[in-house]
């Protein structure tokens, strides 16, 4: 899968999720409205009042606004705004949700005007019947309702890229409530030099660097289906499940993709730092227990051999002078093609690992 397609995916899905969620509140709205009108506090309903007819427009709406709002929020501002604070993106999204809705009455005024006519809106009366639609206090009345629920929307989006793409749901449906053993692959990425690097930059220009940096490998990670666990200073740890990782060899192709992308920022970067970063990675998989721990900052952690065999072996690179090492365990699992040339370097003593691992380089040729 290219870079484009996957960049499509991922955005496809959170637009049908939004617009699959936003039909299902027009239904319950509708259902709100209907017993409403059925209580004995309320006098009467409109004339046009009916609960299909009803149903029809919340849908409609629903809809019509998943779609206008959701492209608006998924292939926009969380693009765009992806590295503003929270809140003001919100605020910003709060401003807009003004326009979307006048848009969409607009557009529904068309609609039923032409609908309760048979006229198109040239029409004089179904001018009327649009001046009189849209003057009709549901819409304060909807504006009030969906307002909260484009906040609320826009908060999803920026705590699924907080936590991870999945997490958020995995949380509610308590997919670790209790410890599970999993067959997952880890690759532990560390910056080169980062001492240097620190004492050369100072400590604010420095973290910008690494906001940077860590922003600029984000792409390829979700590209490669990868999931972030860990941000440790100035190393990122990312994980996949066995089968996922293995899949045309997303663990690796994602190391060499984030080679690109920090690569293509090259002039970014000596502009901005007068360097430009790089950085070792290890990779390794083997059995973990995942779980959530903590009452406050609940969290999903994964403990086993696993990670510190992989944080060792990415600690060997300077050592060999690679810039990525891999178990042997791990590239016999997978299918190279010709990209990729694997370079034995033998049976390697590890500190804390009572038995030597064997390790390998990877070098790809075509990119």
């Amino acid at each position: 899968m290219s870079r484009r397609s996957a960049d499509t995916t991922i955005k496809f899905r959170k637009l049908l999720v939004i617009i699959a969620v936003w039909v299902c509140i027009g239904i319950l709205m509708t259902c709100y409205d209907h017993f409403s009108y059925q209580s004995e506090n309320v006098e009467s309903t409109g004339r046009f009042y009916g609960f299909g007819k009803n149903l029809f427009f919340n849908v409609l709406v629903a809809f019509t606004g998943a779609i206008m709002g959701g492209i608006f929020l998924v292939y926009y501002v969380n693009v765009k705004y992806r590295s503003w604070p929270y809140g003001k993106v919100i605020f910003a999204v709060a401003g807009s949700f003004v326009l979307v809705v006048t848009l969409i009455t607009l557009l529904s005024g068309f609609f039923m005007a032409m609908l309760r006519t048979g006229h198109f809106i040239t029409d004089p009366a179904a001018q009327k019947v649009f001046r009189h639609f849209i003057s009709d206090p549901i819409h304060l009345k909807n504006m009030i309702g969906w307002a909260p629920i484009v906040g609320g929307t826009q908060f999803a989006l920026q705590i699924n890229d907080k936590f991870g793409p999945g997490i958020i749901w995995k949380f509610l449906r308590g997919h670790y409530a209790n410890p599970k053993e999993e067959q997952r692959i880890f690759l532990f990425a560390d910056l080169m030099s980062s001492t240097s690097i620190a004492e050369k930059l100072g400590n604010e220009q420095y973290h910008h660097l690494l906001k940077d940096f860590f922003a600029d490998l984000t792409n390829p990670i979700l590209f490669n289906k990868g999931e972030i666990y860990q941000y440790v200073g100035d190393e990122i740890v990312i994980s996949w499940k066995l089968k996922i990782g293995l899949e045309d060899n997303h663990c690796l192709r994602c190391y060499f993709e984030m080679q690109e992308a920090i690569e293509k920022k090259r002039e970014q970067y000596l502009r901005r730092y007068g360097l430009v970063p790089e950085f070792k990675a290890g990779v390794h998989s083997g059995s973990v227990i995942a779980g959530e721990v903590g009452i406050i900052k609940r969290d999903i952690t994964f403990s086993g051999d696993v990670l510190n065999t992989a944080a060792r072996i990415q600690s060997k690179c300077n050592e060999y002078q690679v810039k990525i090492l891999s178990s042997n365990s791990l590239l016999d699992q997978l299918t190279l093609d010709n990209n990729y040339i694997r370079l034995p370097l033998g049976d390697i003593e590890l500190r804390g690992k009572g038995q030597r691992v064997a390790l390998s380089t990877i070098q790809r040729y075509q990119q």
